[in-house]
Formats: structure tokens, sequence, C-alpha cells
């Protein structure tokens, strides 16, 4: 046990998995055949019995994480939207359209534009929630996290910050992203103390930018190479070359485009997510996130190719690797004051993340 004080920024990692595929597929595989018994309701018990795996295997300076949350938790919370929400909203849009049917276009279309705006809403809600769920099952030497937020405000955030972001043709998205970040992570808490978040749109803007501007420098150099393709056909072929080489400047014009922009929107998430945990701090604990442009390749990659080679069924693997990775190149440094580590005082709810299972988010 350690007492007083203990320093995160020593040679080793503050953060390390110690999990394997092995391990993990004894628990992925079974998952996936009673899933599929049961029609999809076990996928909640399948979500927390990885969920305690990978936590376990996860370890933080001197103690492993544990995961307190069950399966019972998350079928409550999905049994709890679908009938709260999505009952409703499926009613709400059935009258809609049978509103407009009968000739009040302008009642129908407003009933449907307010069951829109509410699936808006509460995608906002999902993700603050969701991840508020997720500290609050998670201990570290005992301790839990939370927030006694529980959403409501920042779902509201959410829209009109999301709505700003693309109103200027999309050039303010850094600064919503940013700023929903910031707003998130600010609002919770683990144990005694509160994260703290101040990142900045200026950080990431470059990036972006780079993003922005690339559909229109890839459609130009596309074009060029469909030009040239056509030209070097007619010069091997004559007019039957023109058309083979236009076909194949074409399909290099789809794969220079999808390929390069996908590229780009890689580099700036990858940009994005070392500025924003960079600029997140739990008291005197800065983070770090050091995975790079190469590093976010690889893994999307080879997501692509285990799902593709296993025909689908590598998808179990998926939050196995997407755990690894970003507990591989999460950093920690500073100082814990262990003595002063209390258990968090928020709310914590009797049911699980339903809203992010309906919406299909990721919570961080």
């Amino acid at each position: 046990m350690l007492d007083g004080s203990h320093h995160a920024d020593s040679a080793d990692s503050a953060f390390t998995f110690e999990g394997n595929w092995q391990d993990f597929a004894r628990i992925a595989l079974p998952n996936l055949l009673l899933t599929i018994v049961t029609l999809g309701i076990y996928r909640f018990w399948a979500t927390a019995r990885e969920r305690r795996y990978l936590w376990s295997r996860t370890r933080f300076v001197d103690e492993h994480l544990e995961w307190a949350g069950t399966g019972m938790e998350l079928f409550a919370g999905f049994v709890i939207v679908l009938v709260l929400f999505g009952v409703p909203y499926f009613g709400v849009s059935f009258v809609s359209q049978a509103l407009i049917a009968r000739g009040y276009e302008a009642l129908g279309s407003a009933l449907g534009v307010a069951a829109l705006l509410s699936i808006f809403y509460l995608g906002g809600v999902a993700r603050f929630r969701a991840l508020r769920y997720r500290l609050s099952r998670t201990r570290w030497r005992g301790i839990r996290g939370g927030s006694d937020s529980k959403g409501f405000a920042f779902g509201l955030s959410y829209m009109w910050k999301t709505a700003v972001g693309w109103l200027p043709l999309g050039l303010l998205l850094p600064w919503s992203m940013t700023s929903l970040w910031n707003e998130r992570w600010s609002k919770m808490s683990f144990g005694p103390f509160a994260f703290r978040s101040d990142g900045e749109a200026g950080g990431v803007f470059a990036r972006f930018l780079l993003f922005y501007l690339a559909p229109f420098v890839l459609f130009v150099g596309g074009v060029i190479m469909a030009g040239m393709g056509m030209l070097a056909g007619y010069g091997i072929g004559g007019e039957n070359g023109v058309a083979l080489g236009g076909l194949v400047g074409l399909i290099g014009l789809v794969l220079f485009f999808y390929l390069g922009l996908g590229l780009i929107a890689v580099a700036f998430y990858a940009k994005f997510y070392r500025e924003m945990v960079g600029a997140t701090r739990w008291r005197d604990l800065r983070f770090s996130f050091e995975a790079s442009t190469l590093d976010w390749v690889k893994l999307l990659l080879g997501d692509a190719l285990l799902v593709v080679f296993t025909l689908g069924i590598g998808l179990v693997f998926l939050s196995y690797r997407h755990w690894k990775f970003f507990m591989t190149h999460l950093e920690a440094s500073g100082e814990i004051l262990l003595d002063e580590l209390t258990q968090s005082r928020t709310r914590t709810a009797g049911h699980g993340e339903g809203l992010l299972d309906a919406f299909d988010m990721g919570a961080i």
C-alpha cells in the first residue's frame, strides 16, 4: 500500500494493459454465441463481462481498475429508453405522417421537426450520461467517479454548439468539438476531485482546415489523373484506348479522393485527441495521449482486415483492440495525494447507458 503521495511521471507508464487476446477470446466468443441464441438480449451481459475483463487487466500506477457495472443495469437502461423515448418518438412520427396525408402539412411538418430535434437533443444527453455511468462504475483503490449533473443541460449545449459549428459552412466545428469536450469532462469527477479541461480549438484548426480544403484539392488532383489516364490510353490504343484510359483514371480518381480524404480525417482526429486529452487534468495529474496518425491508421486498417478475413466474427475483438490501443497510448504525469482520496459523493444511477445503446455512440 502507498501512503502520502505518489508520482505518476516515473519511468514506467502510469497506465499499463496486461491482457491478451487469447484470454479475451474465451469471453468474447461465448458471448457471441449467447447473443445469437438470445436474439441479441444477452449483449448487455456480454458487455459487462468484457468490461470486467478489460478493466481488471488495466493497471493505473499501483492498482488495477475494477468494473462494478452489471448487465442488468445496461438492460434496464435500454428498456427505460425504449419505453420513455422510443415508443413516443415513433408515435409522434406516425401522427406527423397521418396529419400530412390528411392535408395538415404545417402541423404535421412541425411535429416531424420536433421529433427530429428531440433525437438531436437526446444524442447529446446520451454522450454525457454514458461517460457519467462508466466513471461511476469504475473503481480504483475502491474509489469511483461520476457527476452530479444529469446531462440535460449538456444536451442543450450539444444542440446549439453543434448547430453553430455547422452554420458558417462547418468552419467552427473545431470550436464546437473542443468546447463540448471541455464542458462534458469539466462536469465529471473521480473521488473528491473534479476533472478540468481547457482545450482550445486553435490547436486543431490547422488540421481541420486541411481536412476542410482537401476535397477541392483531391478533386482537382483526381481530374488531372483522369485526364492523364485518357491521354495515356489514346497514346497506346488510339480512340479505343481513350475509354479504357478514362475508366482507369476514374477508378484512380475515386481511390485518390476517398483514401486521401480518409487519411486526412484520421490525421485530424489523431491531433484532436492528442490536444484534448493533453488539456484534461484531475487535481495535480495531467493526461496525455501519444498515438500518432500512423498508429491510428494501423489500428483502423487492422480492424478492417480482422473483420474481413474472419467473415465478420472479428467484430467481437474490436472492443479489446480499441481498449488496448487507448490504454497503451494514454499517459499521466503529476502527483497523486493518496491521503486526500476519499469516496465520491456524486449520485449514481441505478441503470446503465440506455441512450448510448439506442443511438449507438461512443462514450469517450
